[in-house]
């Protein structure tokens, strides 16, 4: 969906890589302690998305009329924050509105270069545990809207997951899919690519709603900065290597 810098808008309005894993058979014999061992002991997390750039859009989670209220500094001497969520690397963010506006929640707006309407500038990056009650409770609609807004983006996902060890695909980081899935998904997309989450839907049936199990991935990603692999967000600032 193209956004305008000018205009916000409601939330509500390559080829894949070689699939010859576990020896080039499909061994079913792997041990439960692989799904475990993605939880890294140390911040040893590794983004599987080579995708660069700063974000330009993000969507509002919260806006925040006296900022935060816990500094004990005097209610009138606090400026308005808002909370977001990047469009395009989920990085969680305050901003600073300008003077007088008030971004609407669920709302996409433009944090780039050049001329903003509604944000002044980016305070800080944040962690999902700096977020509010009501971000929190915004989070899954606007992590499932921004994936189907991005549909071609998480459908070539799908077609172009691979290996990353010589026992875990990329497709089984996703909720809910195991090797069973995952084998039937890679069977499929060799008679030719997906074409849309319609397509999944209909070529794998036991795989419900793409979208929301794209969107799902993305939330545990982002609750947790000690997560091992990153299908779809970039370490949290205090993790990045120096």
């Amino acid at each position: 969906m193209k956004v305008d810098k000018s205009q916000s808008s409601r939330l509500y309005a390559g080829r894949p890589a070689s699939e010859k894993f576990y020896g080039g058979k499909r061994s079913i014999d792997r041990p439960q302690s692989d799904r475990q061992s993605e939880r890294a002991s140390h911040s040893s997390g590794k983004s599987l998305d080579n995708s660069q750039g700063r974000e330009e859009y993000v969507w509002v989670l919260d806006y925040l009329p006296y900022g935060k209220l816990v500094d004990g500094t005097s209610v009138f001497q606090k400026k308005p924050l808002v909370q977001a969520v990047g469009d395009k690397k989920f990085t969680l963010m305050e901003l600073v509105p300008k003077n007088g506006v008030i971004p609407n929640i669920q709302s996409k707006i433009y944090i780039g270069p050049g001329d903003r309407n509604e944000i002044d500038h980016v305070k800080q990056r944040i962690s999902y545990t700096d977020l509010t009650t009501g971000a929190n409770l915004e989070m899954p609609f606007i992590l499932e809207a921004c994936v189907r807004n991005q549909e071609e983006r998480f459908v070539k996902f799908f077609n172009d997951a691979h290996s990353i060890t010589t026992r875990l695909h990329m497709l089984e980081l996703l909720p809910g899919i195991g090797k069973k899935l995952m084998w039937s998904m890679i069977d499929e997309r060799k008679k030719g690519d997906f074409k849309s989450f319609q397509d999944i839907r209909e070529r794998i049936p036991s795989l419900h709603d793409p979208a929301k199990v794209i969107a799902h991935r993305i939330e545990v990603e982002l609750k947790d900065d000690f997560i091992k692999y990153r299908l779809f967000t970039t370490l949290p600032r205090r993790q990045r290597p120096m």
